[in-house]
């Protein structure tokens, strides 16, 4: 008999950050995250962790937002006669938008596809290594004083990159004092989350001086000409987030010039087989890619992790461990050994919710009846 998708639950759970992460779009101190389990006819389950934040700053997805378009249309156009991720891509592909609401959906359908042959999400998407560097995300702090002591942790803890949160009036500064007191062999990047804009060129080129290995996003998203323009100006190589929503836009991006790295997130872009067809194309152009984080529970982490073994990510990337922003998680713990993941190799995401955690964390479950 063939197997099929019965439902499809939409649970939200609260998970309290170890500390307030602050960047240029806000302070968050907690997660709202919307998980998605599809269970199929003969009762296996796919998970997926939806990165959409509570409110709409770092895109215009938000979790309720996401949840009311999963309900309402997403989940109703799900195909019913096969669970098979890649046409759960082309049904949904005549709604506008939503990326991160389709990503999750296609997620959990290809975990549950995945765990119905036996195969593990790195095999089933080209993964290369078994383990993957990792680098952290450090917010903007109150003081350098504060970023010192936090980069110091996490050096001390083995992560092989450190990326700075900046904004005006938080940039050469904070730079200047992480390069001083840790040195130039410390991989060393910042991330602007678009909070630049092309007057800034000047201020922008003061961190030519201190050797990072890129400036992410400092202008807005949908500005890919201005970046060309900036990338012009400036010796650091500009690596593009927000702005890649698709392999088309990257590749408009190449073209035009305007980033020499990109940072693949696959909530932002539809889905891992989307992020997939984004590193495949950069790889054929030359231009380094890696994977970018949405402080996710280890059901994303676990994903993202796959993701990055591929052969084309060549940077580390925001594959922390999962003690950096949750006491608890809701898995089992990624662990940081050698500044290192281990990638899972189980069935589909090769790692499970723990019940009892939850539980615990759950605020509501919606379930849809396929």
């Amino acid at each position: 008999m063939k197997t099929t998708i019965s439902g499809v639950e939409l649970r939200r759970i609260a998970m309290p950050l170890v500390a307030p992460f602050r960047t240029s779009f806000g302070i968050e101190t907690s997660r709202d995250v919307l998980l998605v389990r599809v269970v199929t006819s003969d009762g296996t389950e796919g998970w997926a962790e939806c990165a959409a934040m509570s409110e709409p700053r770092y895109c215009s997805e938000y979790v309720d937002g996401a949840q009311d378009v999963l309900r309402r249309h997403l989940v109703p156009a799900l195909p019913r006669d096969r669970v098979d991720a890649t046409a759960v891509g082309r049904a949904l592909a005549p709604f506008t938008g939503h990326h991160m609401a389709k990503s999750v959906l296609e997620t959990a359908v290809l975990d549950a596809q995945l765990r119905l042959t036996g195969e593990s999400f790195a095999s089933h998407l080209g993964a290369a290594r078994e383990r993957v560097p990792c680098g952290v995300s450090v917010g903007i702090m109150n003081s350098i004083p504060e970023l010192l002591d936090a980069v110091d942790g996490y050096v001390a803890e083995g992560y092989v990159r450190i990326k700075l949160k900046i904004e005006p009036g938080w940039d050469v500064e904070p730079v200047r004092a992480v390069r001083e007191r840790f040195g130039d062999d410390l991989l060393l990047q910042v991330d602007a989350n678009a909070a630049y804009t092309l007057v800034d060129a000047q201020q922008l080129a003061k961190l030519d001086d201190f050797g990072l290995l890129l400036v992410e996003q400092p202008l807005a998203n949908d500005d890919m000409v201005q970046h060309a323009q900036l990338a012009k100006l400036l010796r650091t190589p500009i690596c593009l987030d927000e702005s890649i929503e698709s392999a088309a836009h990257a590749a408009a991006a190449i073209t035009l010039g305007a980033c020499s790295i990109i940072n693949i997130k696959p909530a932002r872009v539809g889905g891992y087989l989307e992020a997939r067809r984004i590193h495949d194309l950069a790889r054929a152009h030359g231009v380094p890619v890696w994977c970018g984080g949405m402080l996710e529970t280890g059901i994303g982490r676990a994903a993202n992790v796959a993701l990055a073994a591929l052969p084309g990510f060549t940077l580390p990337g925001d594959t922390s461990g999962s003690h950096r922003y949750f006491a608890t998680d809701i898995t089992d713990p990624f662990v940081i050994a050698d500044g290192h993941l281990d990638v899972p190799t189980g069935p589909g995401l090769g790692i499970e919710p723990l019940t009892d955690v939850l539980e615990e964390v759950t605020t509501s479950t919606e379930w849809i009846e396929l």
